[in-house]
């Protein structure tokens, strides 16, 4: 026999939307009351029909979560502090109590794909999205994106971009977590050129993507300002774009030592990219940092482990996931206008020294 709301209220001596209430999350129920529907529930075996819930209700219990790849830590961080936010932690007794069911929809970079994942999620009346990671820099994308977003909205899902900025247009969001790639990019040039290299590579992401664009202008900042660079000179001869994953990191760094034996350093676009231009160097037979000097970007957990520990960026990823997280089930008012610049932090380590005296 199919247990019911009613039969819940009745077993728990409250009426059926007090029921509701509890299970639903939406509305101040006293603790006693709360526990005692909780009883109910366990005792009864009640499961909550969720398709029809939310159809009668304005969203559903699902959150989804995008993220550019699942297995780069990069992502995986942030998304895992967003769902300790959005399933629980609940109260320790496995009932269901106002928690939302957190889906991680990895788009492997996709720009077709994210859209695909936004649909799906519109069909399934999600109570929020989180978006992850950079944006692609593309006018079409970005006009279908804002178009898409404000569906969502308007259907009563609560936006949160965590790690990218806002899109040019478009104001369905709650909230926009932005890194600040552009100043972390600058303050490690900056150290770099503070301990006197002159000639330092670049193996930058995807030119499309939001992440990319900032980091390097921050890098090309730093090397304008020392007078080291102007528009298309070296900064621009000694940097190779290509994904953020170790084999580009590896194949870019042998082509910029190929254009120009003489650099004294390389920066890579994150801490994975980082660990393979540190295979690259150690493969030519250079040492790290006597020969050349490596940074990287993110601090990664692995960051501190590599030999020599890597000289990094922080961003505070699983700080900014948990914020993303509380802001999208509505614990947590939205910063002043809607945006959040998160400060990045340099981290000065063993992988980066003055140049070798020639």
């Amino acid at each position: 026999m199919t247990v019911t709301l009613a039969d819940v209220a009745a077993r728990a001596r409250v009426s059926p939307a007090t029921v509701s209430r509890v299970l639903n999350g939406n509305y101040p129920v006293a603790a006693s009351t709360r526990e005692r529907v909780l009883r109910a529930v366990d005792d009864l075996d009640y499961v909550l029909n969720g398709p029809a819930s939310s159809l009668a209700a304005a969203t559903s219990d699902l959150v989804g979560i995008l993220v550019n790849d699942i297995a780069d830590p990069f992502f995986g961080i942030m998304a895992g502090a967003a769902q300790t936010q959005i399933g629980g932690p609940g109260d320790g007794s496995g009932r269901a109590g106002g928690e939302k069911l957190a889906v991680i929809c990895n788009t492997g970079s996709s720009p077709e794909r994210e859209l695909t994942y936004l649909t799906l999620l519109q069909r399934q009346r999600a109570a929020a999205v989180v978006l992850t990671g950079g944006a692609i820099e593309d006018p079409d994308h970005q006009a279908a994106m804002a178009a898409k977003l404000a569906k969502l909205a308007d259907a009563g899902t609560r936006i949160v971009f965590c790690g990218r900025p806002p899109l040019p247009e478009g104001d369905a969001l709650v909230a926009a977590l932005a890194f600040d790639n552009r100043g972390g990019g600058r303050r490690l040039a900056e150290h770099l050129i503070s301990l006197g290299h002159r000639r330092i590579g670049y193996v930058a992401g995807p030119p499309e993507r939001t992440t990319t664009r900032h980091r390097l202008e921050g890098h090309r900042d730093a090397l304008r300002d020392a007078g080291l660079d102007a528009e298309g000179g070296d900064g621009e001869r000694l940097t190779v774009h290509g994904p953020y994953d170790r084999r580009s990191g590896y194949e870019a760094t042998l082509d910029i030592l190929r254009r120009e034996p003489g650099i004294t350093a390389v920066v890579a676009a994150n801490d994975t990219v980082a660990l393979g231009a540190c295979a690259a160097v150690r493969d030519q037979g250079l040492r790290i940092p006597q020969d050349i000097s490596v940074a990287g970007f993110d601090d990664l957990p692995f960051s501190v482990d590599a030999v020599p520990a890597l000289t990094t960026v922080r961003l505070p990823l699983f700080e900014a996931g948990a914020r993303a997280g509380r802001l999208a089930m509505g614990k947590e008012n939205p910063p002043p206008g809607g945006i959040a610049t998160i400060a990045a932090e340099l981290m000065i380590r063993g992988s980066t020294a003055p140049p070798r005296a020639v």
